[in-house]
């Protein structure tokens, strides 16, 4: 089989195909023929070493998010052969997705929902996850919460607005005014264009923020939110001085970092199912070409995700 690996930390281009091996699947594992695999911006990070080195040093193969068929091997009673899966095995550990077969966890995995194609499933796992966990795990948003959605344009606010809809939120998202016809398809009820209106003077009483940006944003979130409000990021969840300044104000701060959740995977599954949710992709490439998807990557305001198809 093909894989794409590097040798060294750095751009694009330190993306190599290679022949491999086919992996070995463990008890509980099932090796799954890929179609599709979805890419997410923490992948450029760990190529270039600009993010805490979760795969260890080069050589390694990055990815997580697959769509495929499941292939003869030592299988559960989970899957057969010929079944259409897809998910987000092994994060944070390695799961070499980039790859023309992966070996993977049973219960990381669901059927594929017959109204997705493969490009559309594996755009899902990481996003949608990292949104079930935070809106219906950590904050549990109910029917008439105010939610407010940083960055509902990208891969993980654009799901988000749809889960917290279908959850009866009133659904609030910042997004640039290029955005805004994405953003308001997905059920945004109110947008605000973070280029030209500063949000903290836009919005009040909000009962929970999901951020998907960081920096300053999550910082004057504080001030949007209502007393005992809570705060869910993505990407700020180890600021210990933010935490203290949250909680000192009565508010609730949590950190998400994704898990592979065979419980939220269905409950996505559902939404799907029920005409709820979509996953947009803004662009996908062949297998051959992952640089220049990587290219697409660095240069971030992605609209939804990119894909690669094998």
């Amino acid at each position: 089989m093909r894989v794409i690996t590097q040798q060294s930390l750095g751009g694009p281009e330190a993306l190599t195909i290679v022949d491999a091996p086919e992996p070995q699947p463990f008890p509980g594992e099932v090796l799954v023929r890929v179609r599709a695999i979805g890419l997410n911006p923490i992948e450029a990070l760990l190529r270039a070493g600009e993010f805490p080195p979760l795969l260890g040093r080069p050589p390694f193969v990055l990815g997580w998010d697959i769509s495929g068929v499941v292939e003869e091997g030592p299988l559960t009673w989970r899957f057969r052969p010929g079944d259409e899966v897809f998910g987000m095995p092994m994060f944070p550990r390695a799961a070499s997705a980039y790859a023309e077969v992966v070996s993977a966890p049973a219960l990381h995995l669901a059927r594929k929902p017959a109204s997705l194609s493969h490009v559309e499933a594996a755009a899902l796992p990481v996003v949608g996850l990292t949104a079930w966990q935070g809106l219906v795990d950590l904050a549990g948003v109910s029917e008439g919460d105010r939610v407010l959605v940083h960055g509902g344009g990208g891969g993980v606010g654009h799901v988000a607005i749809q889960i917290a809809k279908a959850l009866g939120a009133h659904v609030i998202t910042t997004a640039s005014g290029s955005k805004r016809k994405l953003v308001e398809g997905f059920g945004a009820d109110e947008v605000i264009d973070y280029t030209a209106v500063d949000f903290t003077e836009a919005v009040r009483d909000i009962d929970v923020v999901l951020d998907t940006i960081g920096g300053d944003t999550v910082e004057r979130s504080l001030e949007v939110l209502r007393p005992g409000g809570h705060l869910v990021t993505a990407v700020a969840e180890e600021d210990v001085k933010l935490i203290a300044r949250y909680e000192a104000a009565g508010m609730r701060f949590s950190g998400i970092a994704v898990d592979p959740d065979p419980v939220g995977l269905r409950g996505l599954v559902d939404l799907v199912e029920q005409g709820r949710l979509r996953v947009h992709v803004q662009e996908t490439f062949p297998f051959e070409r992952v640089a220049d998807a990587h290219r697409l990557l660095d240069a971030g305001h992605l609209q939804g995700k990119v894909v690669l198809t094998v």
